[in-house]
């Protein structure tokens, strides 16, 4: 007796509603079929029906989306002693298509993921919906849509700023710093800067800016705003009203996504991970990691973890000839965020000229020195990070700066 036809196999098509779930046995037999809703009061359906095909034979489910619209579902089951599988999306995918006729439902899509799972048995991932990581996941999206919007509403007051104060791109750095917030807020247009002289608007400026504004600022901006001319137009109420409207949404926005990176940093400690050492690495870069490579255990080594994020190379090769190019492959969103970490470790300072990390840098410029294109040189960095980020997960270790020879050091 092969050891497949000891299981039955349920593939769940998941939606935000309602699920749809196919059993079929080991030789790819449609049992029954059963459609629930996506709460947990409705989950005891789903079993109570496998129950009915089972007879003495162990049930195996599998779930495509265990973080998403199948969590609930995966929580419940696991908490039932259940045996589930995390499916992979692509892989019932190509199951679908390979079919002389291609169609879609939810019943085909659930037996697609069943017949899958059959077949993927030894290789799939038991599912493992931990609320930590989910919450964490969870944390960074919302982080992510607050700054979403706060550039939506920024390109807004850009456009109200244009028609009020033309030269308004020269009066501060950043056009939602908190000064400059503080300054649209009060003064929206410039009549109300009418009779304000330059020792008033310095005492507003600094002010806001902690004593970072001087008289200087003053005087420019009231220079910059006389050269404009006059900008007031009919319904100027209503405009202030859209500047000031537009000024307290960003506020608001800003001190949210400060409330959330407080509570990323609370939750963060309970993983104990020591990312942070890294120069390059906040607590955003590391909850981001957390999120998108899970419990570092489902990998075993950094290579795994490597393809997972799709920086190892891929092997293409026929008649005895193969070469290795670059991996289009694995979690987009990971290998996007070492690239960008990668980008900065290698970068200097702007006014020291200084290398923010000499270990990387010496390591990237040898890599240039090797042949190695820059691109390739930093694809060799994104690898190096992988490993160090691998380790300091599995060990909870902190970042240690290697020691850099005094004649490799910049």
């Amino acid at each position: 007796m092969h050891y497949k036809e000891k299981f039955i196999y349920v593939g769940v098509d998941l939606h935000k509603d309602t699920h749809t779930a196919v059993i079929i046995n080991c030789w790819h037999e449609k049992l029954g079929e059963i459609q629930f809703a996506n709460k947990p009061s409705a989950f005891a359906e789903l079993i109570k029906a496998v129950k009915m095909h089972s007879k003495r034979l162990t049930p195996v489910y599998g779930l495509e989306d265990v973080g998403g619209h199948g969590r609930s579902l995966a929580v419940y089951l696991t908490e039932q002693n259940q045996r589930v599988k995390e499916v992979n999306a692509a892989l019932a995918h190509s199951l679908r298509v390979s079919r002389p006729t291609i169609h879609k439902s939810d019943s085909w899509d659930a037996e697609c993921i069943a017949n899958t799972l059959l077949d993927k048995l030894d290789t799939l991932p038991d599912a493992n919906p931990q609320d930590l990581y989910w919450t964490i996941g969870q944390l960074v999206l919302r982080r992510r849509a607050l700054v979403k919007a706060i550039i939506i509403i920024t390109n807004q007051l850009h456009g109200q700023l244009t028609c009020a104060y033309p030269s308004y791109k020269q009066f501060f750095s950043e056009v939602d710093g908190k000064t400059a917030l503080l300054f649209w807020e009060k003064y929206p247009a410039p009549h109300h800067l009418a009779g304000v002289t330059t020792d008033e608007l310095t005492v507003f400026l600094r002010g806001c800016s902690n004593n970072a504004c001087s008289t200087r600022k003053a005087k420019q901006i009231l220079e910059l705003i006389e050269k404009d001319g006059d900008t007031k137009r009919d319904y100027q109420i209503s405009r202030d009203f859209l500047v000031r409207s537009i000024v307290r949404d960003i506020q608001f926005k800003k001190q949210e996504i400060g409330c959330v990176e407080a509570e990323l940093k609370t939750v963060m400690a309970e993983l104990d991970y020591k990312l942070e050492t890294m120069p390059g690495i906040s607590t955003v870069t590391a909850a981001e990691l957390v999120t998108e490579i899970g419990d570092i255990r489902r990998f075993s080594s950094a290579d795994k973890l490597a393809r997972f994020a799709g920086i190892a190379p891929v092997s293409f090769g026929s008649g005895g000839k193969s070469k290795n190019i670059k991996s289009k492959q694995g979690n987009r969103e990971l290998h996007s965020i070492i690239y960008f970490l990668a980008v900065r470790q290698i970068g200097v300072d702007r006014t020291t000229k200084n290398p923010r990390n000499e270990a990387f840098y010496s390591y990237y410029t040898r890599k240039v020195a090797e042949g190695k294109t820059k691109g390739q040189a930093l694809i060799c960095v994104m690898r190096r990070l992988v490993n160090i980020i691998y380790g300091m997960m599995k060990n909870k270790t902190e970042y240690m700066l290697p020691a850099i020879p005094e004649k490799e050091a910049v």
